[in-house]
């Protein structure tokens, strides 16, 4: 099974349509920020990263962020160590 096959699983609208999968994730984000911060907070920068399977099964990286290059390497960095946090320090 391809890693598109087995993220999706389950999920056969989001594979004919990439466009709804993507907007289902971000609406899932929002409604984690909401969950967390409540109504008082301000969306600041952000950085999108999103595997782009092929159906030849070729995988590539997207990664979008409109700030200078040396803050989304910040952000990226500290994106590292919030995940290897929630791992356990792995």
């Amino acid at each position: 099974m391809s890693t598109a096959e087995s993220h999706n699983a389950g999920e056969p609208e989001a594979q004919a349509n990439p466009r709804a999968k993507l907007m289902q994730e971000v609406a899932e984000e929002m409604d984690s920020i909401e969950g967390e911060f409540g109504d008082d907070y301000q969306i600041g920068r952000v950085i999108t990263i999103v595997e782009i399977v092929r159906p030849d099964n070729n995988v590539g990286l997207r990664v979008r962020a409109g700030q200078y290059p040396w803050v989304t390497l910040g952000m990226l960095h500290a994106a590292e160590k919030i995940v290897e946090s929630q791992l356990g320090g792995s």
